[in-house]
Parts: structure tokens; sequence; C-alpha cells
């Protein structure tokens, strides 16, 4: 698990490498800062991958988002080949639940 700023959790993506982390990270701050300013108490944003189907030329994401607004939970689930695209979708997701 890496965790972003002590209420931000990846789960899963130690298996990617330094570039596609990095691009993960600002997707995620970026998310994170928006929940902060939006959310009366910030708590927690979880988000776990998991790779559901892998052949030699692809692969499927499977990624589950979790948002804790002082107890109030809202979850997301995405899947898609482009692991930022699906990264992406899941955090709008979460971010239409929560509005």
């Amino acid at each position: 698990m890496i965790e972003l700023g002590g209420n931000i959790s990846l789960v899963g993506f130690k298996e990617f490498d330094g570039g596609v982390l990095v691009v993960v990270k600002k997707i995620v701050g970026s998310y994170g800062k928006k929940f902060a300013d939006s959310c009366k108490n910030f708590q927690a944003l979880k988000i776990s991958v998991k790779k559901v189907h892998e052949r030699e030329t692809s692969e499927i994401y499977e990624l589950q988002a979790q948002l804790d607004d002082n107890g109030k939970m809202s979850n997301a689930e995405v899947e898609d080949r482009n692991l930022f695209v699906a990264l992406d979708s899941v955090l709008k997701k979460i971010e239409a639940i929560h509005a």
C-alpha cells in the first residue's frame, strides 16, 4: 500500500513502474485536493487496483474507490484497459456521487 498525504491510500499500485506511479499520484493528488476543498470533513480516500483479465498484449484493470467524508461513505468501481482512464473515471464517479 502506498500512502499519499496521510489520508489517501493506493492499494495494488506497487507493481507499476515509477513513470506510471508519477502520473497516478498526480491524478489522485488533483482529485484529493478537490475532495479536501469540497468535503465537510475529508477523512480518507482509498483506491484499489487489480488486473482482472490479462493477455499477452493487454489487460483490463478494475479500480475501486472509496471516499470517507466524516463517516459518509461514497464508493465507485470501474473497469478499463487504460489504467489512467480508469483512474480518472472512478474518481469522477466518486465526485459525482459526493456532490
